[in-house]
């Protein structure tokens, strides 16, 4: 149905209400119940027609009108929100998992956020520093060598859930939060105009929203604490609630718990629920699956993510699915805009080839990355060490 069909579909079935109601003696001119049945008509057309049948300029505004990544998903969008096709999805089974880290978010600068975030806490903090273990600055410590030697450590994703876990035990949810909040201020180390907590992506702020218009339900399911990604949620311009965001866990207890066993132990009117110092699981690669089965479900049909970590996640969206289904992976191959990585980018299209996922290339699919006002200074400050070492 094209535009022109829609707007004189809604213009008839109001003059139909209309004449109705005044055969039946009702007054047209009150403003309730009547006019609200029409506005409500309205308000459903125009609904439609945001997410079925938009100008496709007027549809991820921030991507080249060539973009692959693009033209395939607004195809996709075509074929399962039509009713009378053959792709049709219903909108109970429309769900969409998104990564966060590389994905919706700034992977590394210099680090994931949830790392600098640990080191901050234990190195940095002024307030905490003394009351860090041992366990806790050895990992910050790793952390620290990473940032600046590039060194590799295997053991360090669950080391750090487990010191994240331990260093934050005993605060609120609320209080962790906050902590996030503040952490968020502080300014992006290698980018000019923006903030740690500025750091989405705004191309993918636009997919997040499309398919939000379509009747999508969105969850991210990312490998950081899922109290983490909460935090660099909240109060942003990614606008999804903490219910669909999924992550690395750690233990909650009351505060009067103490050592207590929850089967042996009854929530009181004085208690609040707090952080219980345990690692619980990293959610990364299959233990993606696992969660999604466990906490949605039911099998998405839309698959987002960067890395490897992911890629149990996309075949798992893309298997023996009773539904049209895909899985996008962003390449970080733009090194001008951001911190990218040109080595894993040309890996990660060699897998999307490999597994048939579709590549979305930071380079050449946007217009922008953060946005205007914001600026990469990476390779101006490698520039400088450069000039002044020679």
């Amino acid at each position: 149905m094209n535009l022109g069909k829609k707007r004189l579909g809604a213009w008839l079935c109001g003059l139909l209400i209309v004449s109705i109601l005044t055969a039946c003696g009702a007054d047209v001119n009150q403003t309730p119940p009547e006019n609200e049945i029409a506005g409500e008509i309205e308000n459903a057309v125009a609904d439609e027609i945001t997410g079925e049948s938009a100008d496709k300029n007027n549809i991820l505004t921030l991507w080249t009108d060539d973009a692959e990544a693009k033209n395939e998903l607004i195809a996709y969008m075509d074929a399962v929100t039509d009713e009378n096709g053959a792709d049709y999805i219903p909108t109970e089974n429309r769900i969409a998992v998104f990564d966060l880290d590389g994905t919706l978010f700034c992977e590394t600068d210099p680090n994931y956020f949830d790392y600098c975030l640990l080191k901050y806490r234990v190195l940095d903090d002024p307030d905490y520093w003394d009351a860090a273990s041992d366990f806790e600055k050895e990992v910050a410590l790793k952390i620290q060598e990473q940032n600046e030697t590039g060194a590799s450590f295997a053991e360090l994703p669950v080391e750090h859930g487990q010191a994240v876990a331990s260093a934050f035990a005993g605060m609120t949810i609320e209080e962790f939060n906050h902590y996030i909040q503040e952490f968020k201020k502080q300014p992006m180390p290698s980018y000019d105009g923006m903030t740690r907590g500025e750091g989405f992506y705004r191309p993918m702020l636009e997919v997040v929203d499309y398919l939000k218009a379509n009747n999508f339900t969105v969850y991210i399911v990312s490998g950081t604490d899922r109290f983490i990604v909460r935090g660099i949620v909240d109060d942003s311009l990614l606008n999804l609630p903490p219910r669909q965001i999924i992550g690395s866990d750690e233990t909650l207890v009351a505060s009067n718990q103490g050592e207590t066993d929850g089967l042996d132990y009854t929530f009181h009117s004085d208690d609040v629920v707090t952080l219980g110092g345990e690692f619980v699981i990293k959610n990364l690669k299959m233990n993606k699956v696992t969660v999604i089965a466990q906490e949605i479900g039911v099998q998405p049909v839309l698959s987002f993510g960067n890395s490897t970590g992911d890629a149990s996640m996309a075949e798992y969206v893309t298997s023996d699915n009773p539904y049209k289904s895909l899985a996008f992976m962003l390449c970080c191959d733009d090194i001008d805009r951001e911190n990218g990585d040109e080595e894993k980018a040309d890996k990660m299209y060699d897998l999307c080839e490999q597994y048939d996922w579709i590549p979305i290339s930071m380079k050449n699919d946007w217009t922008t990355i953060y946005g205007d006002g914001v600026t990469y200074q990476g390779n101006a400050v490698e520039e400088t060490v450069e000039e002044t070492a020679a």
